[in-house]
């Protein structure tokens, strides 16, 4: 819902995913026989383009069928919170595509060498497949807005060289992506913020949240934006001022701030962890809130999240 910059792949496509994946043995139905119906399967594919792949079906299905067209893998478990929100938006994404892309679910638990062959570390995983091999990737849930840039921009990219998408587009298969109807409020937002007007945006997004508490896309931009007015206020030398006073709690978080600010989520991490860790059990409420909610802003399932949290979980027990 926010109008953020999707990361749209360029090309060459292989540069986006750095390591190479060996689907061969995927190809192949493992010994012995297909495995049984999986417990918790998701529902019902709710059109011809999402469909319920298993290991013994991974090379028709995904392989051989990305030589023609785009196909998502949706990597996923039925005790994933995150997979929730992901896979249904995937679901209605890839739907509006007709048949130039397909999206492809795989259960990680009941299907463990897709998950070893794509290296998997966290769930959700999401991963493109294009003539036969992974081209792009990503990890956790992400904004609607996102996601649909990521597909478009895939599809482009990949429109001249798998025949399946223009001979979709050309038949007319494939609709149009249109944007979803923007909520008045999200306008407003945005409205604002071309003027620089934070407190605005945030009165709008707030509005927003209280009349839609399950909109995860407006509570994220929420978040965003509030970390953002907070981080316009820091002290240029903020991590400077931090080391001069090591126990003051105030200075160690505004410094935390412009390290997340500046792309330094590790560091940020970090430093909140050891003050947790030098506090008594009492203080260190509010610094613990505040280390989660830059968690959030990065995403629960980044990897620099979850080191985190290990960290953070030895400083609190």
């Amino acid at each position: 819902m926010t109008r953020s910059n999707p990361r749209t792949p360029q090309v060459p496509l292989s540069a986006a995913f750095s390591r190479a994946v060996d689907l061969s043995a995927l190809k192949r139905p493992p010994a012995p026989a297909a495995p049984a119906a999986r417990n918790g399967a998701s529902p019902a594919a709710p059109s011809p383009y999402v469909i319920d792949v298993t290991e013994a079906t991974f090379g028709a299905a995904v392989a051989e069928r990305s030589l023609q067209v785009l196909v998502i893998v949706d990597l996923w478990a039925e005790w994933c919170e995150p997979c929730k929100q992901l896979s249904p938006l995937l679901e209605r994404i890839v739907a509006e595509f007709n048949g130039a892309v397909i999206l492809a679910k795989v259960d990680v638990d009941t299907n463990p060498r897709i998950s070893q062959a794509f290296g998997v570390q966290s769930i959700p995983t999401v991963v493109a497949i294009a003539g036969g091999q992974p081209v792009d990737a990503f990890t956790g849930a992400q904004p609607e807005k996102q996601v649909r840039a990521w597909v478009t921009g895939l599809v482009d990219a990949l429109r001249g060289r798998l025949p399946g998408i223009a001979a979709a587009e050309a038949a007319g298969a494939a609709a149009p992506v249109t944007e979803p109807e923007v909520d008045p409020l999200v306008l407003s937002a945005e409205d604002a913020l071309e003027q620089g007007d934070l407190d605005t945006a945030i009165a709008a997004y707030e509005k927003l949240t209280a009349n839609n508490p399950g909109d995860a896309d407006a509570a994220l931009a929420l978040a965003q934006l509030r970390f953002q007015q907070r981080a316009f206020g820091l002290p240029e030398d903020a991590v400077d001022r931090a080391a001069a006073e090591p126990d003051n709690t105030a200075l160690q978080l505004d410094a935390a701030d412009l390290e997340f600010a500046t792309g330094q989520a590790k560091p940020a991490f970090d430093r909140l962890i050891r003050v947790i860790g030098g506090l008594p059990g009492d203080e260190r409420g509010p610094v613990r809130d505040h280390l989660l909610e830059l968690f959030a802003l990065l995403g629960h399932a980044d990897p620099l999240v979850v080191a985190a949290r290990r960290k953070l979980a030895a400083a609190l027990y």
